[in-house]
């Protein structure tokens, strides 16, 4: 890799972001050398790949052996497991943070998903997780659930960063923007000092396009077939200007008067690996905007050619083409993108529920032992 595609992209606005990291990646020090040889800068934790992890890698069996011996519960033992990697990969960022006058460098974590309906919850989650790793780069992941709004809004208020995912519908990210600057509106009238206020609003662009192109793929026409591949890119491109239109309101003038920092889009990439997900890093270009991408999708994104400028400013008259063919084939981009919230939302619960039950199992073997 080498980081050819990875540094062009720094330097058409994109911050590539790695998606996924366990113990044992993180103890030899590779976040650390892809930050400083490739130009990665930040890091996304994945639930999925710490339960995987948890059972076949060596370097967590020290600290469940503690954790077993301690007669630590399964919801203190994940907090606990959760933020020892919050902090290695933190720290592997951290020069990053610095050098970037903390824009980037920045590693997001999960909460339960289960209190995503409850936001008074997910505030006193996102406070002690932030709490316990005690990192200046940390950020939390709350999904963008009508309770999660608020919960935006508070964390925010709070001075807490928030990554917001979950976005399928540009009027959710209009709602997420929203919330953003009410948070921070909130903590500017309570004296907090809003430029160290960083935060990312998140669309989940492989999960969308594999669901639509499988829904124009069951129609079959020839309408539809020329349609496949382009749904996400068309949601990033609306997205992409109302981000750009906000930044020109009186209200935000006032907040960036005051200090405040926009809310920056992160384009996800996740799910089994697939080869053409690299493809994305030369598709979806667009200042201050950042990408998310497992690292064999990272390692192969020299393969899928070379960002050639801006794929995203000053195309909302293409995007609107798009979702407005889209919608000619029968199909109803709101209804599918209903179905991928739920359906997202369900995934994070079970990919939670799978990580507890999988630090339940190794507590009481390494108990037993």
């Amino acid at each position: 890799m080498r980081g050819g595609i990875l540094r062009r992209l720094i330097s058409e606005g994109v911050s590539p972001w790695l998606n996924g990291f366990h113990r044992g990646f993180l103890q030899a020090r590779r976040l650390s050398a892809l930050a400083a040889e490739e130009g990665v800068r930040g890091a996304t934790a994945q639930p999925a790949l710490l339960a995987a992890a948890l059972s076949a890698e060596h370097a967590y069996r020290p600290q469940l052996a503690r954790l077993a011996r301690d007669g630590t519960d399964v919801g203190a033992a994940v907090r606990a497991l959760q933020t020892q990697d919050a902090r290695l990969a933190c720290d592997d960022l951290g020069a990053v943070h610095e050098a970037s006058g903390r824009r980037d460098g920045h590693v997001s974590l999960d909460l339960d998903p289960g209190l995503a309906h409850d936001a008074a919850a997910t505030v006193a989650a996102a406070t002690a997780l932030l709490s316990a790793v005690a990192r200046p780069n940390a950020l939390v992941k709350i999904p963008a659930t009508a309770e999660g709004l608020t919960a935006i809004r508070d964390c925010v208020g709070r001075g807490i960063g928030v990554h917001a995912v979950e976005i399928y519908t540009p009027r959710r990210h209009q709602e997420v923007a929203d919330a953003y600057c009410a948070g921070l509106e909130i903590a500017r009238d309570a004296g907090r000092a809003l430029h160290g206020i960083v935060s990312l609003a998140s669309a989940p662009v492989y999960r969308i396009d594999t669901e639509c192109d499988a829904r124009l793929a069951e129609l079959g026409t020839p309408a539809a077939d020329a349609l496949r591949g382009g749904t996400a890119l068309a949601l990033a491109r609306l997205m992409y200007h109302d981000y750009d239109e906000r930044l020109g309101s009186d209200r935000w003038r006032r907040l960036a008067a005051a200090g405040a920092r926009p809310l920056r889009l992160l384009w996800t990439v996740d799910g089994p690996h697939t080869p053409d997900q690299a493809g994305y890093a030369a598709r979806l270009v667009g200042w201050h905007t950042a990408l998310a991408l497992p690292l064999r999708s990272l390692v192969a994104a020299d393969r899928w050619g070379t960002p050639c400028g801006d794929t995203l400013d000053g195309r909302r008259g293409e995007a609107l083409r798009v979702l407005d063919e889209f919608e000619r084939t029968g199909l109803r981009f709101e209804a599918v993108a209903g179905r991928l919230a739920a359906h997202g939302e369900k995934r994070l619960v079970r990919s939670w529920e799978a990580l507890r039950g999988t630090v339940g199992t190794q507590l009481r073997l390494h108990g037993a032992r």
